[in-house]
Parts: structure tokens; C-alpha cells; sequence
């Protein structure tokens, strides 16, 4: 019975009835809590959502919440081991009966019940051939109307490789070593789809929403990010001001949020609700190692934990039709530009990632390089430099970069656009 409180339990506090319906647990699998299950089933059959706590316990208050740490997976594991176990007892109890007056009838009885004892979870599938006519619909509604399926993100050059951010089916994962840009880069995607028009979603493990505020001011408007955070009056209150009032009026959301807002565990689950709740066209998660596995079992490392979190964070974004950005570390100091390899703890996290960027800063300059290090519908290997006045937020295209046909030429090209490097304000 644990089993079956657990699932109610969840299913109410997490506002999310998933766990019922991709699974298949019908009634059946509710023994003792039969009444409990069709309130729920029946009130998201007739709200369109599951009820909340005081809904329910007005219904039934007696009921016993309980707190829920375990995965889906280990819950939807139990209560099917539990049921089956329920079936087989009876069987096996006759089948004995049987057996102490004709063996051969005992056998018998116990290969009739197989059929009925196999478990059936009903595993899906597509029919490619048959279902064709819907990918012909969607190439029609992609040809006529990119914007419902594409985000542009913020780098006109990077779109030309990568076709900008897919609207769903998106892991786009970013990645560098320590203080490389990889913060800014990601918030710079996301205040420009904000610009576009939508509601962006942003989780900052290691800064307050005002920290994120500020850079999105000078991301947005070019306000100097020292003076901001510093306090320094060399940029016009009036103007600032002004720039407030006119923010006051959009009506798209930027929404951050830190690991307080979700009780100090970042969940699948969880981000899932935060999505509904804000109406999110796209979220950015600055820090992966920052979430708590919903799967994890004991014994479970780190690369696990981590390789289960990327293919929920990507089941996640085909189910919402949204893309899911995420920071990434990478490790190994001594490596020039850092490889698939490289992305710290896990290789699952590239394996499950639809683009995976790589950053890096060019030493001692403010020129910043930008490698496509994997798309699944594109070229890879693709690198693109950015002067980077970090102050200011403004990136701008080195086009000729690459062109330098020395070393010495290339090192001009760098230091013709680059201030001091001392003058920088924090980068990560």
C-alpha cells in the first residue's frame, strides 16, 4: 500500500499526473486507494488539471500525504512488481491445492494462467509509412511559417550553421572551463528570443535575479554592467529610469529563478510545472550539476546522475515543445579548445544533446570563439570569433578572422579590436 500512497502523494504535490498516463496504471494497480485514484483521474478528465492539496483533502481527509523523494521509474517499478505479485499469489496457492490430488491438473492450471500472469504495459511505436501524411504537414507549417519552429539566437552568423534554436526536440547544450563566457553566452540567447516576443525562463544556481537583471540590462540596452552593479554614476539615472518604465510595460516574461525557488532540489519534475505555470517558450539552466536526479538509485555515480538528467531535460523539451538550454563545465585545464570528451562528469550529456556549442576566450583579449561541436541536421566543427566588450554586452563578428594568413596577422587582428583585459567585469 506504501507504493500507491507515494504516487498519490506525488502526483498532487508536483501537480503532475504524467506518472498515470505514460505509464498505463489503470485502477487495478489501486487496491485501498480506488476512490482516491478516480478523483484524480476524473478531475483532470473534467479541469484539464490534477487537484490541489485542499481539493483533495476536502474529499478525502484522512488521507496521509507522504514526502517523495524516489524516481518514477522506481515507483512505476513497485507498484507493477506489486500488482503481478498480487496476481501470482492466488495461482500459485491453487495450483498447490491441485497438486496434492493429480499433479498433471496442476500443471495445467499453472500454463493456462500464464497468459494472464505476463505483464502488458502496452509499449508504443509509429508507423512511419502509414503516419507519413504528418510529416508532410509539419515540413508545410515549417516551409510557411519558420518562426513557430525555429528561435534565432542572438548570433546571426551562428543561425547561418545551425539554423538558430529548434522550437522542441532541443537539448542545446553549452559548454567551457571556468570564466570563459559560457554565462553570458546563454543569457545573451535568451534575452534575444525574449525579444523576439516570448516568455524565457532562466535558473541561476550561483546568482540572485537582480545579478541576472542587471546583465539583461546590459545585454538589452548596452547599460555599462560595472556601473550597475557597482553603483557608479557615470551612466544617466534619468535614462536608466526611463529604461525601467518602458521594461514595465512588455508583456512577455523573463522569469528567473534560483535553487530556493524549487525548495532546493531542481527537478525534471519540477521545471515541468515552472514551464506550465509561466507559460515558457523556452528555459536556459545555467549549471546541469546543479539538478537532482528523479532516478537515482543507490549506488548510482555522478556520471549516471547526470546522464539520466540530460535524457529527461530532452524528453522533457519533445513533450513541451520547448528547447532547454544548459550550461555545462568542461574539464581537462591543459586541452586548447575544449572537445565533446571534455564536457566534465558525463559523455551521456553530448550523446542526449541535439547542439552541443563549445566557448572559449583567445588569451590575454576580449575576442571570444564560438565551435559547433555537434548538430544532429548540420555541419559540425563550425568556429566563429566575436569581439566581446563585456562591459557593455555587445559581440562583435571577426570576419576576417580567419583569413590571417600568419600568426602575426592574426595577433593583429585580435589586439586592433581588443581593450585591456583588466577592465573586464566578471565573466563565467
Amino acid at each position: 500500500m506504501v507504493v500507491q500512497i507515494q504516487i498519490l502523494s506525488k502526483i498532487i504535490n508536483t501537480n503532475d499526473y504524467s506518472i498515470i498516463e505514460n505509464n498505463l496504471l489503470t485502477e487495478e494497480y489501486f487496491d485501498g486507494f480506488l476512490n482516491e485514484y478516480n478523483f484524480i483521474k476524473n478531475h483532470v478528465a473534467q479541469y484539464g488539471n490534477v487537484p490541489d492539496k485542499t481539493t483533495f483533502l476536502a474529499n478525502f481527509p484522512n488521507f496521509e500525504f507522504a514526502e517523495v523523494q524516489e524516481s518514477d521509474k522506481y515507483l512505476v517499478d513497485t507498484i507493477r512488481e506489486e500488482r503481478l505479485y498480487a496476481k501470482l499469489v492466488p495461482v500459485i496457492q491453487k495450483s498447490a491445492q491441485l497438486s496434492n490430488t493429480d499433479s498433471n491438473e496442476a500443471v495445467k492450471y499453472l500454463l493456462s494462467s500464464v497468459k494472464e500472469l505476463q505483464p502488458n504495459y502496452n509499449l508504443g511505436g509509429t508507423d512511419i509509412v502509414a503516419q507519413a501524411q504528418d510529416r508532410y504537414e509539419e515540413y508545410i507549417k515549417r516551409k510557411n511559417n519558420q518562426d513557430a519552429s525555429f528561435f534565432t539566437c542572438g548570433f546571426e552568423e551562428l543561425d547561418d550553421i545551425t539554423h538558430g534554436i529548434q522550437r522542441g526536440e532541443e537539448l542545446y547544450v553549452l559548454f567551457a572551463r571556468t570564466n570563459q563566457g559560457k554565462s553570458w553566452i546563454v543569457e545573451k540567447m535568451c534575452t534575444h528570443v525574449w525579444q523576439l516576443g516570448y516568455n524565457v525562463g532562466y535558473i541561476s544556481p550561483e546568482m540572485t535575479a537582480n545579478s541576472i537583471g542587471y546583465r539583461f540590462d546590459t545585454l538589452y540596452n548596452n547599460f555599462s554592467n560595472k556601473s550597475l552593479m557597482w553603483g557608479r554614476d557615470d551612466i544617466s539615472q534619468e535614462e536608466y529610469e526611463n529604461y525601467i518604465k518602458t521594461l514595465s510595460t512588455k508583456q512577455n516574461k523573463f522569469i528567473v529563478a534560483t535553487p530556493i525557488d524549487f525548495d532546493k532540489k531542481i527537478t525534471v519534475s519540477k521545471l515541468r510545472n515552472w514551464v506550465q505555470q509561466y507559460k515558457l517558450d523556452m528555459i536556459a539552466i545555467d549549471g546541469i550539476t546543479y539538478m537532482t536526479d528523479e532516478r537515482y538509485r543507490r549506488g548510482d555515480n555522478k556520471t549516471t546522475s547526470l546522464t539520466n538528467i540530460s535524457e529527461d531535460l530532452m524528453s522533457l523539451s519533445v513533450e513541451l515543445h520547448i528547447p532547454v538550454l544548459v550550461v555545462v563545465q568542461a574539464n581537462r585545464e591543459n586541452v586548447d579548445t575544449p572537445e565533446l570528451e571534455n564536457i566534465r562528469d558525463s559523455d551521456g550529456i553530448s550523446h542526449n544533446a541535439s547542439k552541443v556549442l563549445s566557448i572559449k576566450q583567445i588569451k590575454d583579449s576580449n575576442v571570444v570563439e564560438l565551435c559547433v561541436k555537434k548538430q544532429r541536421f548540420g555541419l559540425v566543427n563550425q568556429t566563429l570569433k566575436y569581439h566581446w566588450d563585456i562591459d557593455t554586452g555587445k559581440f562583435t563578428w571577426i570576419s576576417n578572422y580567419d583569413d590571417a594568413t600568419s600568426q602575426s596577422q592574426k595577433e593583429k587582428a585580435i589586439s586592433s579590436i581588443s581593450k585591456s583585459y583588466k577592465d573586464v567585469t566578471d565573466v563565467f
